[in-house]
This record gives structure tokens, C-alpha cells and sequence, in this order.
């Protein structure tokens, strides 16, 4: 059987019916010497994740859209339908706050002094403040120059003497020493000078009018001019009237600190009155006299 059988083996073919070969292992090469193409198959659902994500972009693309739009009617009904409470609140208490000359006057007022001068039958009247803690009055020299007797009379109504601590004729200003104290003392608070165009207030007691408040603006700084007493120069000039009565008397910023001492007014009529022009000296040039250095 030997020879015929390997020939049956070399010629046999599969019959109609037979079943199929076994399949190719994996990597075997195709009949013609080719590797087989391969096939990838994606799972059913993995598509989906990126559907997903896709709709998430867009919608998030569609709302920046809307929050971003600009309405197409805003009217100032709307406007005021949307101002929060608070803005509201802060606007209503703003107009209720008091004027900047009631503020100021009502921190000066514990400090005023009003002085009153003899000396033989002359009496002179002038205004002053408290500037220290120790009950030291500022005022200006001219008020009490040559008086024989000196009277002050503070804002809660006690009168009382007082003595010449220190006289500066060269800037017009002297500090006075009262004999009694008011039962509180009240310090005024000083402070450097202000820019051309700020706001000023005038106290004083113009004409014997106690305790009278004035407001302007300041003119110029660094003013000079000529007085009975002699020159006077790095002047405060200001516009709020002052009078007789005036002089010694604190010139105010808005805050009521006080930033001059009121000295002269312009007087080119030779009459005793206001004409538009006030002058003080800056409280620097007190610093030293009442022992307080300004703010």
C-alpha cells in the first residue's frame, strides 16, 4: 500500500458535504502568502459619551449667549426696579446729612470764647478759642494789646479773667491765661492751611453779634499786607464776612477744624466795616504758642 497510498493522500479533495477546514490560526497567512486584514469593531454603545458631551458644550455655549444678551427695552422703570435696597438707603441717609457749615459750627461751638477789653474808657470786643487741653485761649494780639484788663466769657456762660500767657505781635496772635475754667473744657482741633478754593467759616462775634458764623471760600494764601501794627505776611485771604468782633476768632475748614485765626479785613474806605476781603493767619504760626503742632 505504501506507494499508492501517499498518492491517494497528495490527490484527495473534499467531497460535496464534507464539512469545512478548521479555521487559520491567528497571524497564519492567507493561501496566497497575504496576512488577513483586520477587522475593529466599536461596542454598540461608545458612541454615546460623545453625544453626551457635545450636548453638554452647546447647551453651556447657549447660556453665556443669554446671560450676555443685551435686553432689547430698558427703561428707567426697569432701571429702578432693579437698584438694590442698600443704594437706595445710602441715598436717602446722604440727603439727610447736615450741611457742611452746621457740622463744622457744631464742633467749634464748646471752644469759643468771647473776649471782652479795658482799658480806660475804651472797651473792645474780639473772639477767641480754646486750643489746648489746659484751657490755653488763642486770639489775636491786637485784641488784647494795651488793655488794662482782660474778661472771657466761654460757651457754657462762664466769665472769668485772664492774663497774657504769651504775646507774638510779629504774626498778630496771642495765648491768654484764664483765672477759672469751664466745667469742661473742650479743645478746638487744629489743622494745616487749606488750597485755594476750599471751603472756610468765619466765627467770631461781628458788630457784638456772639457767636456768629460766616462761609466763603479761600481767595489766596500767602497774602501780605500792611496794619496799624506793621506788616503781616503768609496771610490766609478769604471771602465769608468778618466784622469788628471778628478778630481772634478761628477760621474753620469743613471738617470745623481750625486752620487760621482771623487778624484783619480789607479796608481801602477807611470804613470800619466788611468789604469782601478777610484775612487770617495760618495756625502753623501758633503751633508753638499753645504747644499743640497742627493736625
Amino acid at each position: 500500500m505504501g506507494a499508492d497510498s501517499g498518492r491517494a493522500v497528495q490527490t484527495a479533495t473534499r467531497s460535496p458535504g464534507a464539512p469545512s477546514p478548521a479555521a487559520a490560526p491567528a497571524g497564519a497567512s492567507a493561501p496566497d502568502g497575504r496576512m488577513p486584514r483586520a477587522r475593529r469593531i466599536l461596542p454598540r454603545r461608545a458612541w454615546l459619551p460623545w453625544l453626551a458631551l457635545a450636548l453638554v458644550g452647546v447647551l453651556a455655549v447657549a447660556a453665556l449667549v443669554r446671560t450676555f444678551a443685551i435686553p432689547a427695552e430698558y427703561t428707567d422703570a426697569k432701571a429702578r426696579a432693579a437698584a438694590s435696597p442698600m443704594v437706595s438707603k445710602a441715598i436717602a441717609d446722604a440727603g439727610r446729612q447736615p450741611p457742611a457749615a452746621a457740622t463744622a459750627y457744631g464742633k467749634i461751638q464748646p471752644s469759643l470764647v468771647v473776649i471782652t477789653t479795658g482799658g480806660g474808657a475804651e472797651r473792645g470786643l474780639g473772639a477767641g478759642f480754646i486750643a489746648n487741653a489746659d484751657g490755653t485761649i488763642l486770639t489775636a494780639n491786637h485784641v488784647i494789646d494795651g488793655a488794662t484788663r482782660i474778661e472771657v466769657r466761654f460757651a457754657d456762660g462762664t466769665r472769668t479773667t485772664a492774663t497774657v500767657a504769651e504775646a507774638k505781635p510779629e504774626n498778630d496772635l496771642a495765648t491768654l491765661k484764664p483765672a477759672r475754667l469751664p466745667d469742661v473744657v473742650v479743645p478746638a482741633t487744629l489743622a494745616g492751611a487749606e488750597g485755594i478754593g476750599q471751603d472756610v467759616y468765619a466765627v467770631g462775634n461781628p458788630l457784638g453779634l456772639t457767636f456768629s458764623l460766616s462761609a466763603g471760600v479761600i481767595s489766596a494764601t500767602g497774602r501780605a499786607i500792611e496794619t496799624e501794627s506793621g506788616p503781616l505776611t503768609n496771610l490766609i485771604q478769604f471771602d465769608a464776612a468778618v466784622n469788628p468782633g471778628n478778630s481772634g476768632g478761628p477760621l474753620l475748614n469743613r471738617a470745623g477744624n481750625v486752620i487760621g485765626v482771623v487778624t484783619a479785613l480789607a479796608n481801602p474806605s477807611k470804613q470800619p466795616f466788611f468789604v469782601g476781603i478777610g484775612f487770617a493767619v495760618p495756625i502753623a504760626a501758633a503751633g508753638g504758642a499753645v504747644r499743640a503742632a497742627p493736625m
